[in-house]
């Protein structure tokens, strides 16, 4: 095994963590916070321009401690030291997982079997900024002699959400060119997108490793097919790209050999947007700014791979995500950016998280008997204290928060900046000390209501601040959750970086859709069965 493969209900630290739990689960934040007057800086990290203050959480030094003790216990400092050399870590799918070498700079070595592949990433991110400013100087042109004003990123999950996160994220940076993004397999999704557009200024990147994928394939031939009734086949290889490892599909479907970009099987989808599949960031921001979030994510790997644990921001994050999912059987964690730019940051989250740790087999093949993977979800603050804040403050669960806010404004309006800071930092206050009977009972209030006005606090959040948004701060933040997915892999004994779970889906999907054309219908249960009959009409 090239990972180790520890039970972690077995180690002595994960035992003192169960004893430990019942002795503080009913413990107050507010408490902890007037029995030392420390806490905020003992439980705070300050690198670089993050600023990440931990200490909102319902963890004494002593839970520290044993969550630290139980990261050395599962070996993490090897399994990261695997990682980052090239092992094959992702055991069921042989291969190695090294997105962390798409931003390594040029200077170093990352090795899969036996070779180097730093030579190999910089020169396709030669082409991928040749390519990029070419079509942005309006060097490269359409069909018809016109410059590119349209950029259509044409792919789904790994090939679609990294890239349409990023480019929404960035677009205070972004240049005239507009980019648009078709993922679901759904017509009337690709028909709205295609209906805005020229198709003498349109340029269209194709992403799918296998160039198999069928939403993707679907909807690109769709596109092909609108494009052909204003163009001949020869105009193909002027507005399409691909990136993928299948040349010679790729080449059957029209696109030119020179406008392919590779891709590796080192490389997992949910983690490539650093790859070629960021081609349309960089067509979005220019390739400056698409190499500025690469090296802030390298920043990142070697925060991550360097750090010890107690200061490591990934590490100490992913420990307390365990303590709340484990053991205070928390399911699932808000991720809450004050930042409207971030508004598809959560949904990308989704992906990175939930399909890398929703296993329920260990590295062994066995079957897990504790909680692994959390939900993910959440929406950019302050629209999200008008919508599903009430759950979090009054609600039965608990939910753990990232609340991540930005220091500085991009557009420099600080009438709007403070007012935003000030409910950032005024929800993770309300959310530590709630708010009792007492201070009720003080405003005047009827005491009817003085029930449904008690807050009990002791919700724990994480302050994740940041200086600006940029891309080299953006680069760092993506990173960060990526290195956290990882720990939380480790700690869990499960193989993070496959996803077997989305493939029988798939399969049965082309088995129904081969039944739409046939009279008969196979045996299915008898709900399908229903539902088969009911689209076609049968009944």
């Amino acid at each position: 095994m090239t990972l180790p493969s520890i039970d972690p209900t077995t180690t002595d630290s994960w035992k003192q963590l169960e004893e430990h739990f019942k002795t503080v689960k009913d413990v107050h934040m507010k408490d902890l916070f007037a029995q030392d007057k420390n806490r905020a800086d003992k439980f705070t990290i300050k690198w670089d321009d993050f600023y990440v203050d931990f200490s909102k959480n319902r963890i004494t030094e002593k839970t520290f401690n044993y969550l630290l003790e139980l990261a050395n216990e599962v070996k993490l400092k090897d399994a990261i030291k695997s990682q980052f050399s090239g092992e094959v870590i992702n055991q069921t799918e042989g291969r190695a997982v090294l997105h962390t070498a798409l931003r390594a700079p040029k200077t170093s070595e990352c090795h899969v079997d036996g070779i180097n592949v730093i030579p190999e990433v910089f020169q396709i991110k030669q082409k991928i900024e040749q390519f990029t400013n070419e079509v942005v100087n309006g060097d490269r042109k359409g069909f018809t002699g016109k410059a590119f004003t349209d950029v259509v990123n044409i792919g789904i999950g790994g090939s679609d959400l990294g890239p349409a996160m990023v480019v929404d994220s960035l677009q205070y940076y972004k240049n005239h060119l507009t980019t648009h993004f078709v993922s679901n397999v759904d017509g009337d999704h690709v028909n709205e997108v295609i209906k805005k557009l020229n198709p003498e200024t349109t340029l269209f990147v194709v992403v799918s490793k296998t160039f198999t994928t069928q939403e993707t394939l679907s909807n690109a031939n769709t596109i092909k097919e609108w494009f052909l009734k204003s163009a001949n086949e020869e105009a193909i290889a002027k507005h399409f790209v691909a990136v993928s490892t299948n040349i010679q599909s790729v080449k059957s479907f029209g696109i030119d050999e020179n406008n392919i970009f590779p891709m590796w099987d080192w490389v997992g989808g949910r983690f490539s947007l650093w790859s070629a599949v960021g081609l349309t960031i960089s067509l979005a921001v220019g390739f400056n700014n698409f190499e500025s979030l690469l090296n802030g994510a390298n920043k990142m790997d070697e925060h991550f791979k360097n750090e010890d644990f107690k200061t490591n921001i990934p590490v100490v994050l992913a420990l307390i995500s365990i303590w709340y999912n484990n053991f205070f059987k928390a399911e699932s964690e808000a991720v809450i950016p004050y930042s409207q730019y971030l508004n598809q940051f959560a949904t990308y989250l989704q992906q990175g998280i939930m399909e890398s740790n929703g296993k329920s087999v260990d590295r062994n093949g066995n079957p897990i008997n504790y909680e692994t993977g959390t939900l993910i979800w959440g929406e950019p603050g302050t629209n999200s204290q008008h919508a599903f804040f009430q759950l979090i403050h009054q609600g039965t669960k608990l939910i753990p928060a990232d609340f991540i806010g930005f220091s500085k404004s991009l557009h420099g309006n600080q009438d709007h900046q403070d007012k935003l800071i000030s409910n950032f930092l005024a929800q993770t206050e309300a959310l530590l000390n709630g708010k009792t009977e007492q201070e009720i009972i003080a405003e005047g209030t009827r005491s009817d209501i003085i029930p449904f006005k008690v807050f009990k606090g002791n919700k724990p959040t994480n302050t994740i601040f940041i200086n600006k948004l940029t891309p080299e701060s953006l680069g760092k933040l993506i990173a960060m959750y990526e290195h956290k997915i990882f720990v939380q892999g480790i700690i869990w004994n499960i193989f993070s970086y496959d996803q077997f779970g989305v493939e029988l889906g798939k399969q049965l999907a082309t088995k129904i859709l081969k039944e739409f054309n046939n009279s008969a219908i196979s045996d299915h249960d008898s709900s399908t069965n229903n539902l088969l009959n009911y689209y076609k009409g049968l009944e």
